[in-house]
């Protein structure tokens, strides 16, 4: 288990936290002292049952709902956190959708859910809680990648989730770059499987996929204080694994 950052006084929102992975961002971050906004698309009950489990640990929660692929949408999302409990000091990109096909089989508007929600949903949303956190000289952005995405590889299928994901690492150094001089860190953290996974996980690395545990490490390490150097970096969580060909 990681030290845990001191996050008391902090406000974080992680997009889609209702359940798998991003549920475990959040609840994490509200057991460090944070109060927390359970963002969801359709899960409204599971959101809301996070956000009361958010609260066994002593700290403000709420949910809210909203397309992250939309401008307007964002905008009204994180109005709705900021009037419940001020500014976004903290945010978690973790939407993006998957599609697991040949590439060539996946329709026009899935290929576009998967690089919209992923890619577009993280600048937008990092676009918008730039002003607060640079009103205050203070932020911390952990956007999630894909273990391969900096290595430039991509197979036929899933191939827009790879696409996206290489964007989102782009825009990550990009942006670190941007805010250097705002007591902003941008900073990515990229698994290879999770947990909950469906796949056969006896030829990864370890014989095992990630558990949450060693994904949510290094975010809360990103989020603390002796990270506050640390602006623009990936760490792949995949047990070493090594791309052939």
């Amino acid at each position: 288990m990681a030290p845990e950052p001191d996050l008391d006084g902090r406000t974080a929102l992680v997009t889609g936290s209702a359940t798998r992975v991003g549920r475990e961002f959040l609840l994490r971050i509200a057991s460090c002292g944070a109060d927390v906004a359970v963002h969801y698309r359709e899960s409204d009950a599971e959101a809301a049952a996070t956000a009361e489990e958010a609260r066994e640990h002593g700290v403000a929660a709420t949910t809210v709902q909203g397309d992250i692929t939309e401008p307007e949408a964002v905008d009204t999302m994180f109005d709705e956190v900021e009037a419940e409990l001020g500014n976004v000091d903290v945010l978690v990109n973790n939407v993006g959708n998957f599609d697991a096909r040949h590439w060539e089989d996946i329709e026009w508007d899935a290929w576009r859910s998967v690089v919209e929600s992923t890619f577009y949903g993280t600048v937008l949303c990092s676009r918008r809680a730039l002003d607060g956190m640079r009103t205050q000289n203070w932020g911390r952005i952990v956007n999630v990648g894909f273990a391969d995405s900096d290595r430039m590889h991509a197979a036929p299928v899933n191939f827009p989730y790879f696409v996206a994901k290489t964007g989102v690492l782009m825009f990550t150094r990009m942006l670190a770059g941007d805010t250097q001089d705002d007591g902003i860190t941008v900073n990515a953290v990229s698994p290879f499987a999770v947990e909950n996974t469906v796949s056969d996980v006896s030829e990864y690395p370890r014989g095992r996929a990630a558990s949450f545990d060693d994904v949510v490490a290094p975010v809360l390490f990103f989020l603390s204080e002796a990270a506050g150097y640390v602006s623009g970096e990936n760490i792949a969580v995949d047990g070493g694994r090594l791309v052939e060909g």
